[in-house]
């Protein structure tokens, strides 16, 4: 199973379990049926937000550099160079 198809599998699970409770056919109690399950979508879109916001943080706090990424991508620059020059077109 493809990393795709096991995210729509898990969406529709979880759509499937948010629409049983939002029609009430799981039983619940009275207060949470009629104030908590309408606004979970809410909820669920401000915690993605906020995961997503301190994955991103983290991955910037952790950021490494590469020395041989850098060291190819000087190589590909000279090589960019190299072949201008040879058209004629002046890259200095």
């Amino acid at each position: 199973m493809t990393r795709a198809q096991q995210t729509v599998s898990i969406l529709l699970l979880l759509s499937s379990l948010y629409l049983a409770l939002y029609l009430g056919l799981i039983p619940i109690n009275e207060t949470v049926q009629n104030e908590i399950v309408p606004v979970l979508p809410f909820y669920a879109l401000i915690v993605l937000a906020c995961f997503l916001g301190a994955r991103l943080g983290y991955m910037i706090l952790t950021f490494n550099d590469v020395p041989q990424e850098y060291e190819s991508l000087q190589k590909e620059i000279e090589q960019a160079k190299t072949e201008l020059r040879k058209a004629n077109v002046d890259v200095d």
